[in-house]
C-alpha cells in the first residue's frame, strides 16, 4: 500500500510539473499568435492574452508585402540551408578519420580540437581575420564561419565508432576506400544523428543575428532576425521607416496596430522551424544518445 500510495503521488507531482512547463513554455507563443490576429481597439486595451479579441490579418497582410522583409526572409533560407549542409558534410569529414583506431594522427587532432573548446582568439582578431579572407559583405560570411565545432566532432565520431567494425573491412574486401565507406555506409547508418544536428543547426542558423551585425553592412544581405530586430526590439513602428503610406494610414483608421506587424512578423519568424520540427523530432532520442554512449 505505501509503494501504491508513494507511486501514485510521485506521478500526480510529475504530471502537475509538466503541465506547469506546458503552460510556461506555451503561454508565450500563443500570446504571440493572439496579438498578431487581435483588433487594434482589443490590443490598445490590453484585452488580449491566450486568444486573440476579434480577427485582424492586416498584420500578415502588410508584412507580406513589405520587400525588406521578403528579401530577408529568402536571405535567411539561403544562409540556413547552406550553412546546416556544410555544418554536417564539414563535421562528418572530420569526425570519420577520428573514429577509426588505426588514424596516426588521431591523438594530435583529438587534442587541438579539445583545446577550442576552452579557448578562443576573442571577437576582435576574429573580425580582422574575416577581413583578412575578404568575407565582409559576402554570403561567406554567415556560412563558413562556425561550421565546425569541436563538440559536434566528437558526438559524430562517438557515433561513428557505435557502428559495427565489420562493415567497414567488409568494405575493403570489397576494394571500397574510405571516401566510399563513409558516404555509402556510415552516413546512411547515421540518419538518427544526421537528422538531429540538422534540426541543431537550423535552428542556429536561423536564429542567427548577432554575426550578420558584425559583418554584413549592406542591408540587402541581412537576415530576417536582423530586420525582426530593428522591427521589434530597436524601434516603434509609428516613429521608424513603417510609418508612411498605407501603414501609418491604417494605423490612424484604427485598422491596424503596430503590434500587430510585430507579433506577425515573429509568427512568420517561427512557422518554418514549427513545421521542420514534428518531422525530425522522432530522432531526437536515438540520434543524441548513441553519440553520447561510446568514445
Amino acid at each position: 500500500m505505501r509503494k501504491i500510495t508513494g507511486g501514485l503521488i510521485f506521478d500526480v507531482f510529475n504530471y502537475v510539473f509538466l503541465f506547469a512547463i506546458i503552460i510556461i513554455m506555451a503561454y508565450p507563443m500563443l500570446h504571440v499568435v493572439a496579438m498578431s490576429l487581435s483588433k487594434p481597439g482589443a490590443i490598445t486595451a490590453g484585452e488580449v492574452s491566450w486568444f486573440p479579441r476579434g480577427f485582424n490579418i492586416n498584420g500578415y497582410q502588410y508584412l507580406m508585402k513589405d520587400e525588406e522583409l521578403l528579401n530577408a526572409y529568402k536571405n535567411t533560407i539561403i544562409y540556413s540551408f547552406l550553412g546546416t549542409f556544410f555544418t554536417l558534410t564539414f563535421t562528418s569529414l572530420a569526425a570519420y578519420p577520428l573514429s577509426l583506431s588505426g588514424f596516426v594522427l588521431k591523438k594530435p587532432f583529438t587534442f587541438y580540437l579539445a583545446i577550442t573548446m576552452f579557448f578562443s582568439g576573442g571577437l576582435i582578431p576574429t573580425y580582422l581575420w574575416i577581413k583578412d579572407l575578404k568575407l565582409l559583405n559576402t554570403i561567406w560570411v554567415m556560412v563558413l564561419p562556425g561550421c565546425i565545432s569541436a563538440y559536434t566532432v566528437f558526438v559524430f565520431r562517438s557515433f561513428f565508432q557505435s557502428i559495427p567494425g565489420s562493415l567497414r573491412e567488409s568494405a575493403y574486401i570489397d576494394g571500397a576506400n574510405d571516401v566510399l565507406i563513409l558516404f555509402k555506409i556510415i552516413l546512411p547508418l547515421s540518419k538518427p544523428l544526421l537528422a538531429t544536428f540538422f534540426l541543431f543547426t537550423m535552428v542556429e542558423r536561423w536564429n542567427s543575428w548577432f554575426d550578420a551585425m558584425m559583418y554584413l553592412n549592406d542591408k540587402t544581405m541581412h537576415p530576417l532576425q536582423m530586420v525582426l530586430r530593428r522591427l521589434v526590439v530597436l524601434t516603434d513602428p509609428t516613429r521608424s521607416t513603417y510609418a508612411h503610406g498605407d501603414f501609418a494610414a491604417m494605423v490612424k483608421l484604427g485598422h491596424l496596430h503596430p503590434k500587430n506587424t510585430q507579433m506577425a512578423a515573429v509568427v512568420l519568424a517561427m512557422i518554418p522551424i514549427l513545421c521542420v520540427y514534428p518531422y525530425i523530432q522522432k530522432h531526437f532520442t536515438k540520434g543524441v544518445m548513441i553519440g553520447a554512449i561510446k568514445g
